[in-house]
């Protein structure tokens, strides 16, 4: 079984905008157990931007401004601190990572898409975890992706995934506001619903995301034969849980049948 995760800058982040290390440990335990159990992995990680937000906090002038030369020197140095996270993280488990950038062009001719969908092939055969992010040091906003949800979608479908499971800091796809008491779960997405009606346009606090965005890709992918997850990247053991007792872990599952 092959898997796409992505997990989202607001499972990685704490309230303050730095890295929430426990969380992203706890991460990396679980990607490593389904790696024992012949599941291939491949990463699509949000948090570079607010990383590198959090090392560079003293500049407050840089705090304010949210503009292309913010966004390109958070990246530049919070991706490194990112990954060197991951890396040292999986190094304990006895698995390598290699770090995939990558641009909207790439996915747009033959050539640069079969280039792409080869070094993460090389990589899984060899063992070898990719983490896979957008270049936002160089991208700007006609070139970038909507947000990571969007970039998982195309590595899902790239890589011949059979499940896409997008992490969040809610459980998944409401019948209103999640804040709303009234609001309920929705467990399960079939091809021919269509639940727009139903989805907020708010984005998330820390990524450039929101459900809109998560909605609009998952129904994408499942269309394309790929089972969708979205869920809680904050709770505890989600990634196994998912696998091991679905029934009784709050989810949101996009099916591929009508």
């Amino acid at each position: 079984m092959r898997i796409t995760i992505k997990i989202g800058s607001n499972v990685l982040t704490r309230a303050d905008g730095s890295l929430d290390a426990t969380r992203l440990s706890a991460l990396v335990d679980q990607v490593a157990e389904l790696r024992r159990r012949a599941i291939e992995v491949i990463l699509v990680s949000s948090g570079a931007v607010a990383c590198g937000r959090s090392v560079l906090s003293h500049h407050q002038n840089l705090l304010t401004k949210d503009n292309v030369d913010e966004r390109q020197l958070f990246s530049a140095v919070g991706q490194a601190k990112l990954i060197d996270r991951y890396y040292e993280l999986f190094r304990e488990h006895g698995i390598t990572v290699g770090q995939v950038l990558t641009m909207k062009q790439n996915f747009d001719t033959p050539e640069s898409y079969a280039t792409q969908q080869n070094c993460m092939e090389v990589m899984l055969q060899n063992g070898v975890i990719p983490i896979i992010n957008e270049n936002d040091t160089v991208c700007v906003t006609e070139l970038m992706f909507t947000d990571n949800d969007e970039l998982s979608g195309l590595v899902a479908r790239m890589m011949r995934c059979q499940r896409l499971i997008i992490l969040s800091n809610i459980d998944g796809l409401y019948t209103g506001h999640p804040a709303d008491p009234q609001s309920r779960l929705i467990r399960h997405v079939a091809l021919t619903d269509d639940l727009h009606h139903v989805i907020s346009a708010e984005k998330s606090s820390a990524g450039r995301g929101g459900m809109e965005s998560k909605y609009h890709i998952a129904t994408e992918t499942a269309r394309a034969g790929i089972e969708v997850v979205i869920a809680n990247g904050k709770r505890t053991d989600i990634l196994l849980n998912l696998l091991d007792q679905p029934d009784t872990t709050p989810h949101t599952l996009f099916s591929t049948q009508p």
